[in-house]
């Protein structure tokens, strides 16, 4: 799985605003653009389509900004990256469910189900809060401890 430039941003972008909501008011779309370092027409866009998967609100106005619209603890990674970019595997431009294959080749698409599967497995139970926190669930992190996690194959 390759981790677009929108999804990584969106991400940042969610993280920023989980983080400032302590303060309890709205965060402007520059403050994010200046802490995280992401355009400011690209995080438009993203603000945007993470307002329409309502994870994020708005308000217009000099008090106005964006916040989560649900705590922290609920919007999972996996969340916002669907968000942004759509369904988290694809073959071809298909869900690995309706790929189909002939011969040797036939289960092929267990694979690709497989491969989704484990990347939902992190995504799916890895909060914004848990990556604030530095507290990811436990199979996460026993990953990331792995040495071969971090190898570059």
């Amino acid at each position: 799985m390759k981790i677009s430039a929108k999804a990584e941003y969106a991400v940042r972008a969610a993280l920023e605003l989980a983080a400032s909501h302590a303060g309890g008011l709205p965060l402007k779309a520059e403050a994010i653009s200046r802490a995280q370092e992401i355009p400011a027409k690209f995080l438009e866009s993203i603000l945007l389509d993470l307002r329409r998967a309502d994870l994020v609100r708005s308000q217009r106005g000099a008090v106005g900004g964006y916040w989560l619209a649900r705590p922290a603890v609920e919007v999972t990674i996996a969340d916002v990256i669907r968000a942004v970019d759509g369904p988290l595997a694809y073959v071809r431009g298909e869900r690995p469910e309706q790929v189909e294959y002939n011969g040797p080749a036939e289960h092929l698409a267990d694979v690709w189900v497989a491969l989704r599967a484990s990347i939902r497995a992190v995504l799916e139970t890895s909060t914004l809060a848990d990556v604030l926190e530095g507290s990811l669930p436990s199979p996460v992190r026993a990953l990331v401890a792995d040495p071969e996690s971090w190898a570059p194959h």
